[in-house]
């Protein structure tokens, strides 16, 4: 019997990486968590070792001008890391400007309290999300 495979979705921030998958079909993104940066590739790298991932996006954080900005170095840590541990699975990256903005309001606009508002964790899982569901539209 073969696995069928998920996109998974990866908003890397200072701190935490979010983490979103795809539904087999590779229509609906849904949130996965939100993780340390060690953690998020021990998690993604499992997933591509058990045959579950089939490409994995990662957000490309530019400037409002369309620019590679200082995050572009961290992204690309953490993707060279994540290289290194996911075999042939591959990697692609699409412009994520707005993403967390957009989790925010989406978090507000879902009538969230405003302790539930403030957890980053959510905000950045819910980033992760977006990016994922809109590359997968874009298919």
């Amino acid at each position: 019997m073969t696995k069928q495979q998920r996109i998974v979705g990866v908003d890397v921030g200072l701190k935490r990486v979010g983490i979103a998958q795809s539904d087999v079909t590779g229509v609906l993104a849904s949130p996965l968590g939100t993780f340390s940066l060690e953690k998020a590739i021990l998690t993604i790298a499992g997933k591509c070792e058990a045959g579950e991932v089939r490409l994995i996006v990662i957000g490309w954080p530019l400037t409002l001008r369309g620019e590679e900005g200082d995050s572009i170095r961290m992204v690309r840590k953490f993707i060279g890391q994540l290289q290194k541990r996911i075999g042939n699975v591959p990697v692609t990256t699409l412009d994520e400007r707005f993403t967390s903005t957009i989790a925010q309001q989406s978090i507000r606009d879902s009538g969230a309290g405003r302790k539930k508002r403030r957890r980053k964790d959510l905000v950045d899982s819910t980033a992760a999300t977006i990016l994922l569901q809109n590359f997968l539209d874009s298919q």
